[in-house]
């Protein structure tokens, strides 16, 4: 279990998150939703203890994020951020399978477990190409390999489907779908929360409107009322349509 404990950050004199509680429970998916700069990444790199809040607790489990070792943490959640950075020489296996660092294990078996994860988000061809080289697409499918191989409880996807193309970012989705009804929790951030429905069962996705490092909302991806808690978050008229059974969420810009 992840719970933010009435949160605050503060960076120079400016709150980016303030008297936020939210707590994911065993299993659960949240999605953060709101504008650039609300204060949702903040709150992903407080649940890792990379940030530290200056008021206010984050636990995982029952024990505080600030008392756990990196290696306990790692055992605990995996993030998968925005934007990956270094290891541009190494072959994309060796980068999957420095996320198990947690792990007391043989090389063969660090590099099995890599490759599966590979193989399991569509990017087997790509093992032994350098980080470098390959596509955007390709990377964040590396990256993708690289959460799974951690195996933690609990998973954190900063705009998973970020620089992605439609294809890709539906699968990206369903993936995160189907690691959640493996039992997994997940939290994700997103700006598009039509990407959501690809995750399955949105009677049971909770979506958190956050603004201005305030939680404002927390509603099922299904409610009536998200689509006028959204609308309030982003200064916008929010539209819902059906769409082949499907709920869309289309946003129109008031006068």
């Amino acid at each position: 279990m992840l719970r933010l404990e009435q949160v605050s950050v503060l960076r120079r004199g400016r709150a980016l998150l303030d008297d936020v509680s939210l707590t994911v429970a065993p299993g659960e998916l949240v999605a953060l939703v709101g504008p650039n700069g609300a204060g949702k990444t903040t709150i992903l790199r407080a649940a890792l203890g990379l940030v530290r809040p200056s008021r206010g607790a984050v636990r995982l489990g029952e024990a505080s994020v600030d008392s756990l070792s990196p290696r306990e943490r790692a055992a605990h959640v995996a993030w998968l951020p925005q934007h990956s950075t270094g290891g541009e020489d190494l072959p994309a296996v060796e980068v999957v399978m420095t996320a198990r660092f947690r792990f007391d294990e043989p090389l063969a078996v660090c590099e099995r477990e890599a490759r599966g994860a590979l193989s399991r988000v569509g990017a087997a061809a790509v093992a032994t190409r350098a980080l470098g080289s390959l596509s955007g697409g390709e990377r964040q499918r590396v990256a993708l390999a690289a959460l799974l191989a951690q195996a933690t409880p609990t998973l954190l996807a900063d705009e998973p489907a970020n620089h992605l193309d439609p294809a890709q970012q539906i699968d990206v989705y369903r993936l995160l779908g189907e690691l959640w009804r493996e039992g997994k929790s997940v939290v994700c951030v997103t700006h598009d929360v039509n990407l959501l429905r690809h995750l399955g069962e949105a009677s049971r996705v909770r979506v958190a409107g956050i603004a201005q490092g305030r939680l404002c909302f927390e509603l099922p991806l299904d409610s009536g009322e998200l689509p006028s808690a959204l609308g309030e978050l982003f200064g916008l008229n929010m539209h819902a349509l059906s769409l082949n059974g499907q709920r869309v969420l289309l946003p129109e810009r008031g006068a």
